[in-house]
């Protein structure tokens, strides 16, 4: 059992144990050939349902008619198992490239979607605190050449909106544009210098995308993502948005649906990215979780603790970290959702630290104190 309510996340501190990084931390160079992406999952994603702790006596009265059956779900030790519709992704923890923690929660403790998206995005302790992302702040203290960071959003998530230049690429559902059609635009932009420079930087990421890449599945997203990713002189950095967490009802169904197509999705990123995969990371999270107990319409409500993954071939994985406190009534936070017992902030600031060798406190105004870090990553 990989698991241990005292030991496994010693060194992930409890959540409100305090606000400062230790300082006898040492942060060495970080390789400069890693890769980092973040896919957020908006809307509050049902971590319970995600990494079903099914080895927890008071799983299935907690749960009800939403208790996944364990024979069915993807095993990763005697207490936890992946949702069944996770198949690759249980493929890449068998191979020891995902790792799963459970009861994180950033320090946001209310129950409203757009300040905990504001406070994980933005990495401050309250919502509205900072300005500014955390992931635009680490691209600016990153060090040598690299290309833009790159979000996979219609408009730049608000983790990559700052000082440093950001591109987003969203893909269109409307039919490609001709040939003819691009000419003729071009024409239209090259008498005024400043429209033509930005036209000039938009068709050269359309280019790299491909010809291909309007209306993309989950998996042509993914390989989408990769064709950026996976290039010697692309991004390093780079972010991807999912929409549709948000489960209030009819949870079982739309909840397989999801994770099918972020399994698909993570699939192809890791089979686009080559030899790259071995230097990336990419971190699942959301903004908080979900309602231990059903509602009366088959789903759950907004909640507090989840679950998050990191999943690549620079990934330590292959095992749980979990403070687990129980499903029991009494173990329950405000006696209805998972209790939080580890920092998402310190979760990723052990990997950015681990990545780029760069001090997290000047990231995040809201880091848990600690002796050391759990390596999270591969050396």
């Amino acid at each position: 059992m990989t698991y241990s309510r005292r030991h496994a996340l010693r060194n992930i501190a409890a959540v409100g144990a305090g606000a400062l990084f230790c300082p006898r931390i040492a942060f060495a160079a970080g390789p400069g050939n890693r890769r980092f992406v973040f896919v957020i999952q908006r809307g509050a994603a049902d971590g319970l349902g995600i990494v079903v702790p099914h080895g927890d006596p008071g799983y299935v009265a907690a749960r009800g008619a939403l208790a996944i059956d364990p024979s069915t779900t993807i095993k990763l030790d005697g207490m936890f198992g992946l949702h069944p519709a996770l198949v690759e992704t249980g493929r890449m923890y068998q191979a020891g490239q995902a790792l799963a923690l459970h009861a994180v929660a950033s320090s946001y403790r209310e129950r409203s979607h757009f300040d905990g998206q504001n406070v994980l995005e933005t990495g401050g302790g309250r919502p509205y605190a900072i300005k500014d992302g955390w992931m635009n702040r680490l691209v600016g203290l990153m060090r040598g050449a690299h290309a833009e960071p790159i979000a996979f959003a219609p408009i730049v998530p608000l983790a990559l909106r700052g000082a440093a230049p950001v591109t987003s690429y969203a893909s269109s559902s409307l039919p490609r544009a001709t040939d003819d059609l691009m000419a003729r635009v071009d024409g239209l932009y090259a008498g005024d210098p400043a429209l033509h420079a930005l036209w000039s930087a938009a068709m050269a990421t359309r280019a790299q995308a491909g010809d291909d890449a309007g209306g993309q599945n989950p998996a042509e997203l993914g390989r989408l993502a990769a064709g950026f990713l996976a290039r010697p002189d692309g991004p390093r950095v780079a972010m991807i948005e999912t929409g549709g967490w948000d489960t209030h009802s009819g949870q079982a169904g739309r909840l397989a649906t999801q994770l099918k197509r972020l399994d698909a999705m993570l699939a192809a990123l890791r089979d686009g990215m080559g030899s790259a995969w071995s230097e990336t990371v990419v971190l699942i999270a959301t903004e908080f979780g979900r309602t231990v107990a059903a509602n009366g319409t088959g789903g759950t409500d907004h909640g507090t603790a989840s679950a998050a993954l990191l999943i690549g071939g620079a990934v330590r994985g292959g095992k749980v970290l979990a403070d687990w406190a129980g499903l029991s009534p009494g173990a329950l936070y405000e006696g209805r959702d998972l209790r939080p017992t580890a920092s998402l902030e310190a979760v990723i600031a052990d990997v950015i630290a681990q990545s780029y060798g760069i001090d997290p406190g000047k990231l995040f105004s809201n880091i848990p104190r600690t002796d050391r870090l759990e390596s999270l990553l591969r050396s």
